[in-house]
């Protein structure tokens, strides 16, 4: 890495870096806001995306975090039939206030607080995903077995 990391894509490193994983943060020049773009971006298909999406729990104002393939759409009755209430949008300061990133690059980890996080299981048919850090340029490389490990997040159909 001959440039360093913008301020929010370091904080995506060290936070992989206490948790014991070597993973490096990459920033590119161009966006991987949309799974579309990260996919070309790196050079896999969508479906390898991690795309973090942040929704909110309606009666708690909890923030959920859904961890889905770049290919597949989030069936939100599904979501809310795990965590017993209706399923809110977040706005992008909702989303700031709870991770401390912005839309289009949160990552599946380092946030403000802890967040309830389901995994998409069709994730785990791939050797290798990518998922944001910390930026809508920046992305970094991992398994499914490792976004398990440092998420802590349940593996679920989200269909």
């Amino acid at each position: 890495m001959s440039n360093p990391l913008s301020p929010s894509v370091q904080k995506v490193q060290e936070a992989l870096k206490v948790l014991g994983f070597s993973n490096e943060v990459m920033e590119l020049q161009s966006t991987t806001r949309t799974s579309a773009e990260a996919a070309q971006a790196v050079g896999c298909s969508v479906g390898q995306i991690a795309k973090s999406i942040i929704f909110r729990a309606e009666k708690t104002d909890k923030p959920i975090l859904v961890i889905a393939s770049g290919s597949n759409r989030v069936n939100e009755k599904r979501i809310e039939s795990f965590i017993s209430e209706p399923l809110g949008k977040a706005d992008a300061d909702y989303v700031r206030k709870h991770t401390g990133f912005v839309i289009g690059g949160v990552p599946p980890l380092g946030h403000l607080e802890r967040l309830q996080i389901f995994i998409d299981e069709d994730l785990l048919r791939y050797e290798e995903i990518w998922a944001a850090a910390g930026s809508p340029y920046a992305v970094f490389k991992l398994t499914p077995s490792d976004l398990i490990k440092m998420t802590g997040g349940r593996v679920v159909s989200i269909k």
